[in-house]
């Protein structure tokens, strides 16, 4: 089974957890680039409010097509209670080449049912497994039971 993990990380939290989930499971990983800064306090702002609007962004060219992976586990923080907008923008561009997906996030608020039924939506794809880690739990290196457990139920769906 070929994976690719996609995410977009601001602060860095997200992409600790992408890591390391792509490096337990031995497979590629993809870093979704906003055009736009949102660094700092202004970029901060901006990302909020471009979420909350569910806007969409520029995002640098990605490397991996996802058409060529059985499964996409794909990566986010949450903004103002939703998907962040370079993931929005992915899941928009390359829903039609997701065969199986997974969702991750990191948080700080607990909207996350929200957001995974958000990226659900937008992908048209039930998630085989998903995972949300608050901030805290990232910060303090507490979070690698959770992806053990995020990583046996990815291994279990995509073993039927």
């Amino acid at each position: 089974m070929k994976i690719l993990v996609v995410f977009y990380s601001r602060s860095g939290r997200t992409k600790k957890i992408a890591e390391a989930i792509s490096d337990i499971l031995k497979c590629d990983k993809e870093e979704i680039f906003d055009l736009k800064n949102r660094k700092g306090i202004p970029g901060f702002l901006s990302a909020g409010t471009d979420a909350n609007l569910r806007k969409l962004t520029a995002i640098k060219e990605i490397k991996n097509n996802p058409s060529l992976y059985d499964l996409v586990i794909i990566g986010t923080p949450v903004w103002s209670s939703n998907i962040s907008t370079p993931i929005r923008t992915y899941l928009s561009l390359y829903k039609d080449n997701f065969k199986e997906v997974a969702f991750f996030c990191t948080r700080l608020g607990s909207d996350i049912e929200k957001v995974f039924a958000d990226m659900e939506g937008i992908c048209q794809k039930n998630p085989i497994a998903l995972l949300a880690l608050t901030s805290r739990e990232v910060a303090r290196d507490q979070y690698m039971q959770k992806v053990k457990e995020f990583i046996k139920k990815v291994k279990e769906e995509t073993a039927k």
